[in-house]
C-alpha cells in the first residue's frame, strides 16, 4: 500500500487462458481436469479461475506473486479453523514447468459477491461479524510468522507513499482544499500516535472492499491472505471506515473491544491511506490505463468520507 505499487497494475509475463489453467490441471491435477474453468474478474497479483463450484485456481501474474501464495500455503491452515468466517484454503499446489514456469495453487472457494460489486445493507450485523473475525485472528503469531515487507509497521514509515497518493489524487485539484487539509491532519495524528507496543498478531493486512465477500447484506468471508503478516492490528481496524458503511464504525469498535486511542489513531490514519489508493486506482480504471479499478473510485471516496465524518470522530 505504498508508492511502491505501480499505478498501472501488474502486466503478466504469460497470458493466462482458460486453456493454459485446463493444461495445467491436465498435467498435474488430472483428477480435477474434468471440473468447469471459468474466469473471475478483478484480482490484482493473482488471477484467480473459478474451478467447479468449491474450488479456484489461483495463477500469479506479479513477480511478488508465488512468495504470497506460498505464505497463503503454509500458514491459512493453521489459521483458518479458528477464524468465524469462511476463508480461503489451500488444497493442492501446482508446480512450475514448461508451460507455466512458477507455482500455482488450487484453494477453496468462498461464496458470496465481493463488496466493490456489491453493498452491505446490515451494516450492525456486519459491524460486529468483522470484530469477530479480527478478534480471532489478532492472536500473537508465532516468531516463525511473516513480517513486515511493503506494509505492517508504524504510519510514520508511508509518510512517502501517502505523499504520493494525496498529490495523485489531488483533492485541492477537485476544488476540496478543506478536505484536503482534514486528510493532511488525520495523517498527521497517526504519524503521532505512540506505535503499537503489544506483541505481534496476526494481521490480514489488505482488507478492502474487494477482499470481502457479502452475502445477505452482511459479511460472510474474507478472501486474499496474500499480505499476512505479523505485527500492529491497527492494519486491520482501518476497515472500520474502508469496509463498513456509514454509522458502523462505533458498533465494530465497541464489539472489538481490544483497541486503544493510540490504536484507533493508527487506524484512522490508515484507513485515510487505503481510501486514498482506491481512489487512485479509480481514477485510473476511468482512464483505462491498465490495471485500474473503476469501481474502487466511488469506494474509496465513501471511505474517505466514513473518516472525515461522523463515524471518524
Amino acid at each position: 500500500m505504498t508508492d511502491s505499487v505501480s499505478e498501472s497494475g501488474p502486466a503478466p509475463e504469460i497470458e493466462i487462458t482458460a486453456n493454459l489453467v485446463r493444461d495445467l490441471l491436465r498435467e498435474q491435477h488430472p483428477d480435477l481436469a474434468g471440473l468447469a474453468v471459468r474466469e473471475v474478474a478483478g484480482g490484482w497479483d493473482n488471477q484467480q479461475w473459478r474451478l467447479g463450484d468449491e474450488l479456484a485456481v489461483r495463477m500469479p501474474r506479479t513477480e511478488r506473486a508465488p512468495e504470497l501464495q506460498r505464505k497463503e500455503v503454509r500458514w491459512l491452515p493453521l489459521l483458518a479453523p479458528r477464524l468465524p468466517l469462511p476463508v480461503p484454503r489451500p488444497v493442492r499446489v501446482g508446480e512450475p514447468s514448461a508451460r507455466f514456469p512458477k507455482c500455482w495453487t488450487i484453494m477453496t472457494w468462498v461464496p458470496g459477491e465481493p463488496l466493490d460489486r456489491t453493498s452491505i445493507s446490515r451494516g450492525d450485523h456486519a459491524a460486529e461479524t468483522l470484530a469477530d473475525f479480527l478478534r480471532a485472528l489478532h492472536a500473537p503469531a508465532p516468531a516463525a510468522a511473516p513480517g513486515v515487507v511493503d506494509r505492517g509497521a508504524h504510519p510514520g514509515a508511508y509518510t512517502e507513499g501517502f505523499d504520493h497518493f494525496f498529490r495523485s489524487v489531488a483533492l485541492d485539484g477537485r476544488g476540496d482544499e478543506v478536505r484536503a487539509d482534514e486528510v493532511r491532519a488525520v495523517w498527521d495524528d497517526a504519524v503521532a500516535a505512540p506505535a503499537w507496543e503489544g506483541p505481534p498478531v496476526w494481521v490480514h493486512g489488505d482488507l478492502h472492499p474487494a477482499n470481502v465477500v457479502v452475502s445477505d447484506g452482511t459479511l460472510s468471508g474474507v478472501i486474499d491472505f496474500g499480505d499476512l503478516f505479523a505485527g500492529d492490528p491497527a492494519w486491520d481496524l482501518a476497515a472500520a471506515w474502508v469496509v463498513l458503511p456509514e454509522g458502523a464504525a462505533a458498533r465494530f469498535f465497541e464489539a472489538y473491544a481490544h483497541a486503544d486511542g493510540a490504536t484507533i489513531r493508527r487506524a484512522r490514519g490508515l484507513a485515510v491511506l487505503k481510501s486514498l489508493f482506491l481512489m487512485l486506482m479509480g481514477d485510473n480504471g476511468d482512464r483505462g490505463l491498465p490495471g485500474g479499478k473503476p469501481a474502487w473510485g466511488s469506494a474509496g471516496r465513501a471511505a474517505l468520507d466514513r473518516v472525515l465524518g461522523a463515524d471518524g470522530r
